[in-house]
This record gives C-alpha cells, structure tokens and sequence, in this order.
C-alpha cells in the first residue's frame, strides 16, 4: 500500500509543478496588467480550458495532500491505521469539495 502511496503522490507532485507554475503566471499577468476581480471573471466564466485546469489542480492537490497528511498522522499521532485513513480520506474529500466548488465558482456562468 505504501509503495502505490509513494507513486500517487509523487504522480500529483508531477502534474502539479506545470499547473502550479500557470497559476503563478496569470496570477502575475493578472496584476501586472491591474485587473479587477470582475475583469478576471468576465475573461474566465463559460471558459471549458479554465474549468478543466482547475478541476485537474483541485484533483492533483486532494489527492497530493491527503497521502501527505497520512504520512505526517502515521509518524506523528496517536491514531490507529484505521481512524487515521477515515481521517485523511475525509480531509482530501474536504479539499475536493471546496476546491470544486470554488472551480464552479469561478469559471462557470
């Protein structure tokens, strides 16, 4: 199981590096060029590209941080294995959640 762990998360570390990188750039052109937030929404909304970037990072990083979490609780807390995995399994759907909703939020009309 760890070992399928590992590989989970160093996959998502992979795909987020590129993503991470993206966001950081329209984040910079974003200011640079003294958008609003409603100028940023208007260029965003309906747009399928924007909606599947961030669908893909909210993924990459519920998964990415929920496998980081199970690591830190298994060397750092009292928890058993299995209060430990419902827990971290509930904290990366959690992240998922609000990262979907934050993606519907932002990009769709």
């Amino acid at each position: 199981m760890n070992v399928r762990l590992y590989i989970w998360q160093r996959a998502t570390a992979a795909l987020m590096v590129p993503l991470l990188l993206v966001h950081i750039a329209v984040i910079f052109y974003a200011t640079r060029k003294g958008l609003s937030a409603s100028d940023i929404l208007a260029r965003t909304r309906g747009s399928v590209s924007w909606t599947l970037f961030y669908g893909v990072f909210v993924a990459a990083v519920s998964v990415h941080a929920s496998i980081g979490l199970r690591t830190v609780l298994t060397e750092w807390s009292p928890l058993g294995q299995r209060t430990r995995d419902i827990a971290v399994v509930l904290f990366g759907l959690l992240l998922a959640l609000l990262g979907f909703r934050a993606v519907v939020a932002v990009v769709l009309p």
